[in-house]
């Protein structure tokens, strides 16, 4: 009889879990209410009139809509991200 070692990272049926700051989402949409494409959304349009560097974007989340810290620097990352990839 041989034994496997367990390793904790079995994939979950839906594949395997995100990493970066797409593993804050699930959360994100379960503590606030919004799918995290809304959110997204609101950082697009708050670039478009001009706050464009990270901290102020991220600042602006947690002072105008009640995100957290590490909430806000999650979507905050990932807009930046596509905008960059230009998406």
């Amino acid at each position: 009889m041989t034994t496997q070692p367990a390793t904790g990272n079995a994939a979950s049926p839906a594949g395997p879990a995100p990493k970066g700051p797409a593993s804050y989402f699930p959360s994100i949409e379960k503590s606030y209410g919004r799918p995290i494409e809304h959110w997204i959304g609101l950082v697009r349009e708050q670039r478009a009139v001009g706050t464009v560097r990270h901290g102020e974007l991220v600042t602006w989340l947690k002072t105008e809509h009640g995100l957290g810290h590490g909430h806000a620097n999650a979507v905050v990352a990932h807009t930046l991200g596509l905008v960059k990839a230009g998406q």
